[in-house]
This record gives structure tokens, sequence and C-alpha cells, in this order.
């Protein structure tokens, strides 16, 4: 199989928990060679986050694919030399402790590029480098509540904000650091030089927020009248044995789905087109009624077979369990399947990105404490002092 895009491209991982290591999973999956460093008593906090088979959690695992690892101690002088080695070497270094922590640690971004200059270094963050708010901590829930996710998600009677039950903003973060990253990438292959990136999960939450969610900010002279998110109006509609969607946003998908389901008045003019149907929200809203009723008498089989021949947008409820066996998520080949040796048997979504000639691949499991600490560091020519830096705790 030829190599991935990021073939030759070295990242080095210092950072913890989601957002970094997943930009840096994704990163690996595209063909780079990433090192990852932790802590050599605990690791990253991130393998023991919810289900765990051997103390390796699904967390963990998903986010530090493809990486090998070294177990160092930045608190200590020797450690901190071992990790700016590494990083003498690296094309990316990938960080996300609040501002200030890899400074003090002589890890930050000017320590680094005077042995590298041409080092992309991104510095992820919660709150982002200046303002009142940089030095808090951040988690997903605490970025979710700040940037706006909570109040969008609110329950609509009640008005009570609403979590999401994943974390959103730091996989969103990821998201945007891993294509940040590539993009300084290919500015310093076009002549531009390394440089400093910064990312905070506040910015990558609200510009992905903005783009569909918050419309009244966005348009500052519009009348309010309706929701800032134009998919708020949209609920799951009940099945005799199930679950799904139908997201009729054109006029044929607004009939095709009342024909469907057997509704009568979807042809009246008051509600025939999308202009209609915003103005006159007291005709559509009987019509809609009948629609999810009348919908509660079908099986998903049947509803399938009655949306499909419409040609409306919907899908049927599924739960991640389901997906794994559904039949086109197997046709698609959504799911890699393989043995790792301390979790077992493990099922991993393929890479999104499909690449006609450098393709992208899962290439291996996340990697055991310390597990690559003797390779790595004989790779850079200490393979005599690994001994006494395992007997001071240095590494692991």
């Amino acid at each position: 199989m030829p190599p991935g895009p990021l073939h030759g491209v070295r990242v080095l991982d210092i950072s913890i928990a989601l957002t970094g290591p997943y930009a840096a999973a994704l990163m690996a999956d595209q063909g780079a060679e990433v090192i990852k460093v932790e802590r050599p008593d605990i690791g990253d906090i991130a393998r023991y986050v919810g289900v765990a088979v051997n103390g390796m959690s699904s967390l963990y695992l998903v986010c530090n694919r493809g990486k090998r690892g070294i177990a160092v101690d930045l608190q200590t002088p020797e450690g901190v030399d071992i990790v700016r080695r590494l990083a003498a070497d690296a094309d990316v270094v990938i960080q996300n402790y609040r501002p200030g922590v890899m400074e003090r640690l002589g890890l930050g971004y000017d320590d680094i590029k005077n042995a590298n200059p041409d080092i992309v270094y991104a510095s992820l963050s919660g709150f982002g480098p200046t303002g009142p708010y940089r030095d808090r901590s951040a988690y997903d829930t605490v970025m979710q509540a700040y940037a706006g996710l909570a109040t969008n998600q609110a329950d609509p009677d009640d008005g009570v904000p609403t979590f999401l039950r994943q974390t959103a903003a730091d996989k969103v973060t990821a998201l945007y650091a891993s294509q940040a990253i590539t993009a300084a990438l290919f500015a310093r292959a076009q002549g531009c030089g390394g440089q400093h990136l910064e990312l905070s999960m506040t910015d990558a939450v609200v510009s992905f927020l903005w783009a569909d969610a918050a419309a009244n900010e966005v348009l500052m002279e519009s009348d309010g009248s309706q929701n800032s998110s134009f998919v708020a109006g949209f609920r799951p509609m009940r099945f005799v044995d199930g679950w799904g969607i139908v997201t009729p946003t054109s006029d044929h998908d607004f009939a095709g789905m009342c024909r469907a389901v057997g509704a009568k008045g979807y042809d009246d003019p008051r509600i025939a087109t999308v202009a209609e149907r915003i103005k006159n929200r007291d005709v559509l809203s009987p019509v809609m009624d009948m629609v999810y009723a009348l919908a509660a008498n079908l099986t998903m089989e049947e509803a399938t077979e009655r949306f499909e021949a419409e040609r409306v947008p919907f899908a049927m409820i599924l739960s991640p369990e389901q997906l794994t066996r559904d039949p086109h998520a197997v046709a698609m080949g959504l799911f890699v399947e393989a043995d790792h040796p301390v979790v077992g048997r493990t099922r991993l979504p393929r890479h999104p990105a499909q690449f006609e000639g450098t393709p992208a691949t899962i290439t291996g499991g996340s990697p055991a404490l310390g597990e690559h600490t003797d390779e790595i560091l004989s790779e850079l020519g200490m393979g005599d002092r690994i001994a006494a830096l395992r007997s001071e705790g240095i590494v692991a």
C-alpha cells in the first residue's frame, strides 16, 4: 500500500486527554510518525476515563492509535532535555497545557524554535492565551457552557441548558487543529518557515456553532422572530418499532414526506413553499401533527420503503452498536477490527477521508505506558543512559 499523505512528517505529541491526542491520531492515520510523551507515573489521564479493559480506556485507545510512546518526567532537567532532543528532530509539536505551563518547563515555542526554527508548534488551550479567563481550567462541559453549545441544545419547553453527552468541544477543536497544522506545514513547504499556531477551544466551538446555530447573532439587524438555529424545529419521528428522522427542507421533500405517511393538506397554497410555511406556521402545525401521528402506525421497514419511494432525506435512528451491523456501514467498510495486545479485540472507525493515491489507514494500536521508551532513547543516541534514567524515575 502507498504511504499516506503525511508520510515523512514527524509529530511530537506532548498533549493529554482528548484535544491534542485526537488531532495527532488523525495525523498518524494519514501517515505521520507520532511520538506521544507521557508522565512516567500514571501516564495520560485519558487512560483511565470511561470504559476500560485491562487498565486501558476506549478513549485512550481511539485518541492514541498509531503512535509510539515514551514516558518522561518533565519536572526534571533530564526529562526536559530528552523532549527538546525529540522536538529538534520533529516537524510538529502539539501541546494543550494552560498558557505559560510549557514556557515554565522550558518547552515553549521560543525554546523549541531556538533548536528547530522550522518547527510548527501548536498550542491548544481552553480560553486562549489572552483575556481574563486565560488561566482557567477548561474541560469539555466548561466549553460547552461558555461557548453556547449548552444553550443551543436547551429544552424548547423549559429552557433548561443541555450538554451533549460527548466531548463535542474537545473533538471539534481537534478537527480544527489537525487542519490548521497541515495548513502550517503546507505554508512551510511554500517557503514561509515554521510558526507558532494557537487555537483555543473557545474559538473552535464558537466557529463551529456560528456556522448555522447563531443566526440572530450573525445578522445583527434581524427581528429575532426565528430561532437562531434553523434545525431547531426538527424532532425525531416515532414508529411502531423504533425511531427515525425526516428532514424536509425543500418543497419536494415536504410533499413527499406527507405523501409517504398519508397526511392530507400539504398541497394547501399557504404551506406549499418554504416561504409560505415559515409565514403560516399556524396552518403548518396541524399538518405536521398529522404526519407524526400517522408515522406512529408504521414499522421502520414500512417507513423506509415509503420514504425511499418518495426520495426524501431520512434515516432511522441507530445506536452505535446497531450501526456496526447496518448493511450500509458494512458495505462502506466503515469500521476496522483488530487485535490489541492490552485490550484484546477492538473496533475503530476508519479514517474519514478516503485518499485515492495516498491512502490513510489506522496503522496500529495505542501504546502501553512507556512501551517505546527504550527504542526512542536509543534512536537519540542515549541507549547507554536508559538504565540510569529509569532507576532515577526520569523515564519509564
